[in-house]
């Protein structure tokens, strides 16, 4: 049976995958991270609860949640805490359903970015983080 190839690099593609899930929260919450006072304003600006612990919590799931999927540290279940995160910052960061104009449409592109990257996760909660992963190595101990 003729194959794509993709089996015979499936690790290697499913670290690429992990890599290109989640640099954007990468790039976001380096970003909060450096501009702590920005982000909290921001965070107030978008109508997000409590601004200071929105930001932290921002911080956390764009940061570490995002480096440990890349490095394959809890893989699974750090997916599905990104999926709920993910759908929290759609809901009340791109409510495009409460807009008009220009800022709708922005806002809906960006909600569905976030829906389109739940499904990315999903996924990689159902694949598992492959063979170049701490996960992996933690099986063989």
């Amino acid at each position: 049976m003729f194959k794509y190839g993709a089996e015979k690099f499936a690790d290697e593609l499913i670290l690429a995958a992990r890599f290109l899930l989640v640099l954007l929260f990468l790039i976001f919450g380096w970003q909060k991270i450096t501009n702590y006072a920005g982000t909290v304003a921001y965070m107030a600006q978008t109508g997000a609860p409590s601004p200071g612990i929105s930001a932290v919590i921002a911080i956390i799931m764009e940061l570490f949640v995002s480096a440990a999927i890349v490095l394959g540290i809890f893989t699974r279940p750090l997916a599905l805490l990104l999926i709920a995160y993910t759908l929290g910052t759609a809901i009340i960061g791109h409510h495009y359903w409460t807009m008009t104009g220009m800022e709708q449409f922005e806002n809906m592109i960006n909600f569905y970015k976030n829906v389109s990257i739940m499904g990315g996760l999903l996924l990689l909660y159902v694949t598992g983080p492959g063979k170049y992963s701490i996960d992996r190595l933690l099986q063989r101990g």
